[in-house]
């Protein structure tokens, strides 16, 4: 700690942004000046370096001409010497250049010099303290990261461009890390156009912009919310995406919630062995199933979305059959229609009251106009979690027909359909099955009697038959 305010007042030096415009010194000159100043009190050999930054108003790919802009220290400490920005330590400016905010960071106190070249570069070119040094026009043409990128514990980007072109279409980025990192990105404000998927070492993600241009990439993240002293997304790298032409066929529903898939995320929260393990589904008949190996009192709930207004709440719901098998759980998806469509995936402990959180989700897609499958049954509160519609799995039945039903359940003392008329089912190895005929009724509901001492029936399905 010094007494920054006094040696002010001796000085005519403030670190105040408008005491030193005033002056007609630049901010980061009047903390350069500063630091040096106090080394010296404290017999700490230091100099002033100036050069160009790639700091505050730093546009990906621009190029530095004419005078420096930025000033920054050395100080030889234990037989060497070593860079720091006391300005970018301390601090940053708004957009204005007006206001200061005071924000400690410690990257860029004794940063080591590999480092530190990638957003400083030094009039003298023997300030960089690399062997060999870099040029001015390999300086602009690097990646910048930013300190972040470095605190976080982030190992590499790719490419290692700031500028990457787009081929088809579409442009590729990875990070790679050393542990569980979460990463969100913005394309010109905004996740709708991509495709992040999270792996244990890092993210990959496909960007496909949905118009020809320059489009500015920002890559966030954080750290695993077991691990995180700060819950928030930190900018760590940026590109410029060049792109020339548009695939349309990429355009993702506006539910689709990055990143997408499983990963180690959603294995954290109990869904073990996930088969597919991809981020993307593709059916030609529109239907698909996945499986998971759950946690111990986990309890699923999933939903199916698309863009427009052809799913409900409740049908997106009836189209996604959950079948449990000891710890294992599928899930049997049936489109409604051909398109994009993202199947979310929530879970909550069962022995907690409270809602249900959001895990992760998939993107299915199915291009077949043909496809046109109705939702599951309706089930209700005592339908329990470990019976199994065996058949019929659609929810809307074939008109004056008769139809098969087989389910599989147990404790159960009787099982009726109830159409027009009752039809019982018979019990053989704890499958009940029986024929239904749909003639001359709207609906059919599954009944149970639970207990042979009971005198009434409790609903657990509801299928609908089509109209004449």
């Amino acid at each position: 700690e010094y007494d920054v305010v006094g040696y002010h007042n001796k000085s005519q030096l403030s670190s105040k942004p408008r005491d030193v415009l005033q002056m007609g010194k630049s901010i980061c000159e009047g903390y350069a000046e500063l630091f040096e100043h106090m080394c010296s009190l404290a017999g700490i050999q230091c100099k002033k370096l100036s050069g160009h930054a790639k700091g505050h108003g730093y546009k990906t790919g621009q190029t530095f001409t004419g005078n420096s802009d930025h000033a920054w220290n050395a100080v030889y400490l234990e037989g060497r010497w070593h860079l720091l920005d006391s300005t970018w330590g301390s601090g940053s400016v708004d957009d204005s250049f007006t206001k200061f905010t005071y924000r400690y960071n410690e990257f860029y106190f004794l940063t080591h010099p590999a480092l530190f070249i990638n957003n400083h570069f030094p009039d003298n070119s023997n300030w960089q303290l690399l062997k060999p040094t870099l040029t001015l026009k390999e300086f602009e043409n690097n990646m910048l990261h930013s300190s972040n990128f470095y605190m976080l514990g982030l190992l590499a980007a790719h490419p290692e461009t700031p500028i990457i072109q787009t081929v088809n279409g579409k442009a590729s980025v990875s990070v790679d890390c050393r542990s569980g990192t979460l990463f969100k990105f913005k394309l010109k404000g905004t996740d709708e156009h991509g495709l992040m998927t999270l792996r244990k070492h890092g993210m990959e993600l496909d960007i496909y912009p949905q118009e020809t241009g320059s489009h500015k990439l920002e890559i966030f993240a954080k750290p695993s919310k077991a691990d995180a002293s700060d819950d928030t997304y930190k900018c760590v790298v940026e590109y410029v995406v060049e792109c020339e032409s548009v695939d349309e066929a990429m355009r993702f529903p506006k539910d689709l919630h990055q990143p997408v898939g499983p990963s180690w995320f959603s294995e954290r929260h109990g869904f073990l062995r996930p088969s597919p393990n991809k981020p993307i589904l593709h059916t030609n008949d529109g239907r698909c199933s996945l499986t998971f190996t759950l946690r111990n009192d986990i309890s699923v709930l999933t939903s199916l979305h698309t863009d427009g207004s052809s799913l409900t709440e409740d049908m997106g719901r009836r189209h996604v059959l959950q079948i449990y098998r000891r710890s294992q759980i599928e899930l049997k998806v049936h489109l409604p229609h051909a398109g994009n469509f993202v199947l979310k995936i929530y879970s909550k402990k069962k022995s907690d009251p409270g809602n249900y959180d959001y895990i992760f989700n998939y993107l299915i897609r199915c291009l077949n106009t043909e496809v046109k499958w109705p939702a599951f049954p309706q089930s209700y509160s005592k339908w329990l979690q470990d019976y199994e519609i065996l058949e019929p799995l659609s929810g809307l039945l074939p008109a004056n027909r008769n139809v098969q039903f087989k389910l599989k359940m147990h404790g159960i003392a009787k099982v009726l359909v109830q159409a027009e008329n009752t039809y019982p089912l018979t019990q053989n190895k704890g499958i009940w099955e029986g024929t239904c005929s749909t003639s001359g009724c709207t609906e059919v509901f599954v009944m149970v009697h639970e207990n042979a001492n009971h005198s009434f029936y409790s609903r657990v399905l509801r299928y609908e038959v089509e109209t004449q």
